[in-house]
């Protein structure tokens, strides 16, 4: 089998956007990708499997494509790059001359034009965060920076300096002017798009495909994914998601994807990013109403969607709430998710309703 590992985003060891690090920052997780040697098996009898690869956001990307009739995959891969390139100008947390951060650096409370695009991802955020009850947040950024996570070098912070940054956090405090500007109560509040854009780019990359009209892929970055269709064969794509201990490199499940309409499969994790201080383990994903790193035994959640773009952001948020609280959340929201919590007898699985009369998807 090829496993296509998670790594942070948009510089090697530097997580960028697509939830990595990002909002409630997820480390380098990664939900492996299985393209067994049986996914090739038959290929030649209607279409022939192609894979075309690259480097962005700060970790690899795949894209899988077959089709009846024969692909330019030279020119599909152009426009790939392209349209990855087009989305980090926009959301990159970690490039001064993107869109986003130059919104961040405007220190005014007067509307600024970010475009229709970026307004439309941050509204689908806001959702989520009314969704969570305000755990999850992309106005975090100011608690990450204040932390040390942003240079990946911690720095716990006194509870007065924690009080006094959570003043410049909170999604209520950013209001839009449709369809292009978002104006903030206070000049220091910044955004992190890391928990979402990649999930977006995920999304951006399909349509990419659709509109070439590919009907059969699977769109993979840096772990997150969505597939359409199937193998040539007539057989279903599968998916493996990674057991979550940070010794292993090992399979938790394996999903068979038997639909032909497209699905998103995003996992977010803190059991490969956290630092260890003073005998105190402390993880990545903070918590927006706290301004701390979260404390649960919960170290995985997975989510199954239509939407990559909400996918990506629910697995963040359910892995903020933690399984004890966001079990009951996502089931009023109608999400699909795989909680993985750490116990004393091991790892120990739940499930929401919806994941469990998923159509079409088999997880053993």
């Amino acid at each position: 089998m090829v496993l296509f590992h998670r790594y942070p985003h948009f510089a090697v060891n530097r997580p960028q956007y697509g939830g990595e690090m990002g909002i409630m920052k997820r480390p380098s997780v990664f939900i492996a990708f299985l393209l067994s040697f049986c996914l090739l098996v038959g290929c030649h009898r209607t279409g022939q499997i192609q894979i075309m690869s690259g480097f962005a956001q700060g970790t690899t990307w795949h894209v899988t494509v077959w089709d009846e009739e024969p692909l330019n995959t030279n020119k599909l891969k152009e426009l790939v790059v392209k349209e990855l390139e087009r989305l980090d100008q926009l959301l990159s947390n970690y490039r001064t001359d993107s869109v986003i951060e130059q919104f961040n650096a405007r220190k005014t409370t007067e509307p600024v034009n970010v475009g229709a695009e970026i307004v439309n991802l941050i509204q689908k955020a806001e959702s989520v965060s009314e969704g969570s009850q305000g755990h999850y947040d992309l106005t975090i950024k100011p608690l990450y920076d204040l932390w040390g996570f942003s240079g990946d070098h911690l720095t716990p912070p006194e509870e007065p300096s924690i009080s006094e940054v959570l003043s410049a956090v909170g999604y209520r405090k950013l209001h839009f002017l449709p369809p292009d500007c978002i104006g903030k109560a206070a000049p220091d509040i910044r955004i992190d798009l890391s928990s979402i854009a990649q999930g977006y780019s995920v999304g951006c990359i399909s349509m990419l495909l659709e509109n070439a009209g590919v009907e059969n892929y699977i769109v993979e970055i840096g772990g997150e994914l969505m597939t359409r269709g199937g193998k040539p064969d007539g057989s279903p794509w599968c998916i493996g998601i990674e057991r979550p201990l940070p010794e292993e490199r090992s399979i938790q499940k394996v999903m068979t994807i038997e639909r032909d309409a497209p699905l998103a499969v995003m996992t977010s994790g803190t059991y490969r990013h956290y630092f260890d201080k003073h005998g105190r383990r402390y993880s990545h994903i903070l918590d927006a109403r706290t301004g701390k790193p979260v404390d649960h035994q919960t170290v995985s959640v997975t989510v199954v969607n239509d939407s990559p773009t909400m996918a990506d952001a629910w697995s963040t948020a359910l892995l903020c709430l933690g399984a004890d609280k966001g079990k009951g959340i996502a089931e009023r929201a109608g999400i699909a998710a795989l909680f993985i919590t750490e116990t004393d007898n091991g790892l120990a699985e739940l499930t929401t309703s919806a994941w469990k009369t998923m159509k079409n998807v088999i997880v053993q």
